[in-house]
């Protein structure tokens, strides 16, 4: 039988992490080496090692940025107590959260406002968990999967909402929804879909390809949770074997033994260049027939923060390995936004 590759699309950059990325350029652009970033600018070792070797300095907190300094807060978000300390430093600050986290941050608003208690559906300790909680800690109840569903206490069973991380699996989290409203029947659902749309477009498109596939490649690191549920639904779609990589090095050629099929995926952090490293890989190891399998096309691009050039970027020698893998266009209603 033929060795082949089947190519999911869409796959790496979505929007917001481009958003997020050409936001640090620009900052050093406008600013020049350092600037620094709280948190890593989006959860890709390549990519922030990549910054870290123009001058970008990473930092835990903000008060860790010299008085005056300029920093960057990353796509996933913060919270309102991070942005004041920030002002009490004196910091000049760029918020490069992906507007369908601010999204997300707006309706814990809304709905603290309102009284109600706000279940949000997510990993503990995830950056944008936490980003997101801080919006209203008194309101705001972390449910960590359909098992953390029993030791949910709320006040009033008939003004309870739940809201969800952004980058979790659409599956898993449906289950847990199930889940709160046998608890809870009066649960009120998010007025929109808080998973954002290159995650389940994603996850869509190795749902498609993964029956056919012996072994699923995910690229993309162990702190990105969108690229760790791509491996979950690959093996839960039907794939045989799937394995998560940051980079093409990391392939183990024993796991091609019997292949015929391998499928190859991103997560929405990673750069298209360590897709096409494993694909080199996959041909050196005779898998040289390559075929896209297409379940939407994504034409969504952000604007970005206010301040910052919107002029596109120019290619510099050996820094494209940031740019985002699929062309960026007008939103379009096919696109599931």
């Amino acid at each position: 039988m033929t060795k082949r590759v089947l190519l999911a699309k869409p796959r790496g950059y979505c929007a917001g992490v481009d958003r997020a990325v050409v936001t640090v350029e620009k900052a050093l652009e406008a600013n020049g080496a350092p600037v620094y970033v709280r948190k890593e600018i989006v959860h890709n070792r390549h990519v922030v090692e990549t910054l870290q070797g123009r001058g970008v300095v990473f930092v835990d907190e903000a008060d860790e940025v010299p008085a005056g300094a300029v920093v960057v807060f990353s796509a996933h978000g913060v919270s309102p107590a991070v942005h004041a300390q920030a002002a009490a430093r004196g910091l000049r600050t760029i918020d490069a959260t992906c507007p369908l986290v601010t999204k997300v941050h707006q309706e814990v608003k809304r709905f603290a406002r309102d009284g109600y208690d706000i279940l949000l559906i997510g990993h503990e300790g995830h950056e944008e968990v936490e980003g997101t909680s801080g919006e209203a800690p008194r309101h705001v109840q972390l449910v960590d999967g359909p098992d953390a569903v029993d030791s949910v206490t709320v006040r009033d069973s008939s003004r309870v909402v739940w809201l969800s991380q952004t980058t979790l699996s659409v599956d898993e989290t449906m289950q847990t929804v199930a889940r709160l409203r046998q608890r809870f029947p009066e649960l009120t659902d998010p007025p929109s879909d808080d998973i954002c749309y290159a995650t389940q477009n994603r996850q869509v498109a190795v749902k498609a390809m993964a029956p056919q596939c012996d072994l699923v490649l995910v690229v993309g690191s162990r702190n990105s949770s969108n690229s760790v549920r791509l491996v979950e639904v690959a093996l839960n779609a039907g794939a045989r074997l799937a394995y998560l990589v940051d980079y093409a090095r990391e392939i183990d050629p024993a796991w091609l033994d019997g292949v015929h099929t391998v499928g190859v995926t991103s997560g929405a952090s990673v750069p298209e260049l360590l897709v096409r490293g494993v694909l080199d890989f996959l041909t050196e190891h005779g898998y040289a027939d390559v075929e896209e399998v297409v379940t939407a096309q994504e034409k969504l691009v952000f604007s970005l923060p206010r301040g910052l050039s919107c002029t596109n970027r120019v290619p510099v020698p050996g820094q494209a390995v940031l740019r985002p893998s699929q062309d960026q266009r007008p939103p379009s209603p096919d696109d599931g936004v």
